[in-house]
């Protein structure tokens, strides 16, 4: 990086540093959550709701290869800006070097693991019978893409670091604008279904690599040299305990949506709306999500290296003045998502497809209740990224993992068996229904009887078994 360019990280005002930074890398981040969410359009348009099951099977796999990605490159960005902070370039440059080394021989392991064991994990991650060939046909593409993605996704911090937040926003727009090209000329044009979807996503994963490794060859503050790609076994450990948070932030939401997943496959076959259109709604959801959660993340990874140059120069009170003017921001846009969310639930969801009452249904309660609360994030997430910046590997895990580890898997476990469950506590046994009966055939209210039912079945206000509570035909 330049002399004066470098200086401006610890001397020009942090309001206009932050949105310097900040404003490319939310458009990075949005645009790149646009990878699976255009397929998500497209596919349902083209190939409807199953197809959009599919790809949220895959989901968890490329989060993993996302979470190994940002673990190497998140903890590169993190050692590179302290090292610049301190004035050492030479430091600074090895991190690079062995992180792109890094990068390469964990991506390339993880897609051959992947593309072997596709089917158990398509099945581990929530694949039912009917969504298992879409989410095999889109998904063995898909993992072929790893290197690149993991590569681009990675890689893009260690650009903005370097004091090019728009070549970074630059490089994801163009993998994203190919896909968004693409996608409706394979799925339409050419008739390829989840298979175009899923070679559009690696041709824009390709171009965004390569726009990546052509910046890497004339950075501004280091020199790389072939001296830096020897692999440091110390160095990679300390960059992948810097990154660590990130890593175990995007292994939690890969956790949550497999659980997630199982929890809406085993009630929803048990009720009105199938085992297909609870998941891929929530799917669908998620999605959503992800671009507000983008904006914030975007923040919050823009303040990242003024934080961290900072703290490296002792400069402590411009690093905590940038981590709470990150944090109003991140509440703000929140705020905003969520009125928006709540106001035009179902203009949001029609633009991934037209699909049956019931499964537009879903989708309105998935996306309120989902994105009720989101505006409390943004504070959990510019912390984590705070600690991050400045060397903190452990502080920043235990604030990434608190939300979806300490509450919201316990809740995916616990919660629907009492709102779910109906009048009483609704489990299984054996092959049928083990509920508290409070029919006119049973022991009396409160008590314990096993039934023959294979399922229950959902009425509009309760889950019933038909056996020992059998609904009567206008409730259903």
């Amino acid at each position: 990086m330049e002399k004066v360019e470098q200086n401006s990280l610890g001397t020009a005002p942090i309001g206009r540093l932050l949105g310097k930074f900040a404003v490319p890398s939310i458009i990075s981040m949005v645009v790149s959550t646009l990878y699976n969410i255009v397929d998500q359009i497209f596919i349902g348009r083209g190939v409807g709701y199953l197809g959009n099951g599919a790809t949220n099977v895959i989901l968890p796999i490329t989060v993993i290869a996302l979470a190994l990605g940002l673990m190497i490159g998140d903890g590169a960005t993190a050692y590179f800006s302290l090292c610049l902070g301190q004035g050492e370039t030479k430091k600074a440059a090895q991190g690079v070097g062995n992180a792109l080394v890094l990068t390469v021989a964990v991506s390339v392991l993880l897609t051959l693991g992947s593309f072997v064991f596709l089917r158990p994990l398509c099945l581990l991650f929530g694949a039912t019978e009917t969504i298992l060939p879409y989410a095999l046909e889109y998904g063995s593409i898909i993992v072929l893409g790893f290197p690149f993605y993991m590569f681009s996704m990675g890689f893009n911090s260690v650009l903005r670091a370097d004091g090019s937040p728009v070549y970074a926003m630059f490089t994801t727009l163009s993998g994203a604008i190919l896909n968004t090209i693409l996608d409706p000329l394979f799925i339409f044009g050419f008739g390829m279904g989840v298979t175009g979807a899923a070679i559009a996503t690696v041709l824009g994963q390709i171009v965004s690599t390569l726009l990546t490794l052509l910046y890497l060859r004339r950075c501004k503050a280091i020199r790389l040299t072939r001296d830096c790609l020897l692999p440091q076994a110390k160095l990679c450990l300390k960059l992948c305990s810097l990154g660590i948070s990130s890593f175990f932030l995007q292994l939690a939401a890969t956790i949550v949506i497999a659980v997630m997943n199982n929890v809406l496959v085993r009630y929803g076959a048990a009720s009105r709306y199938g085992a297909e259109i609870p998941m891929t709604t929530l799917g669908i959801t998620m999605k959503i999500n992800q671009i507000i959660t983008g904006i914030v993340i975007g923040i919050s990874v823009g303040a990242q290296p003024i934080i961290g140059y900072n703290t490296g120069a002792g400069k402590w009170n411009r690093a905590r003045k940038t981590y709470f003017l990150a944090v109003a921001w991140s509440t703000l846009v929140m705020a905003a998502g969520t009125m928006v969310f709540q106001r035009f639930p179902k203009a949001i969801i029609g633009i991934f497809g037209a699909e049956s009452a019931l499964y537009q249904e879903f989708a309105v309660k998935s996306l309120t209740i989902f994105l009720l609360l989101i505006s409390l994030n943004g504070f959990q997430l510019c912390t984590g990224v705070f600690f991050q910046a400045i060397g903190k590997p452990v502080q920043a895990t235990v604030v990434s993992l608190s939300r979806q580890v300490l509450f919201l898997l316990p809740a995916l476990l616990i919660l629907p068996h009492f709102l779910g469950g109906g009048r009483g506590a609704v489990g299984r046994s054996g092959g049928g229904c083990l509920r508290l009966c409070a029919g006119p055939d049973s022991g009396g209210p409160g008590t314990a009887q096993t039934c023959p039912s294979p399922s229950m079945i959902f009425t509009k206000e309760k889950f019933v078994c038909p056996v020992c509570l059998p609904p009567s035909p206008s409730a259903i």
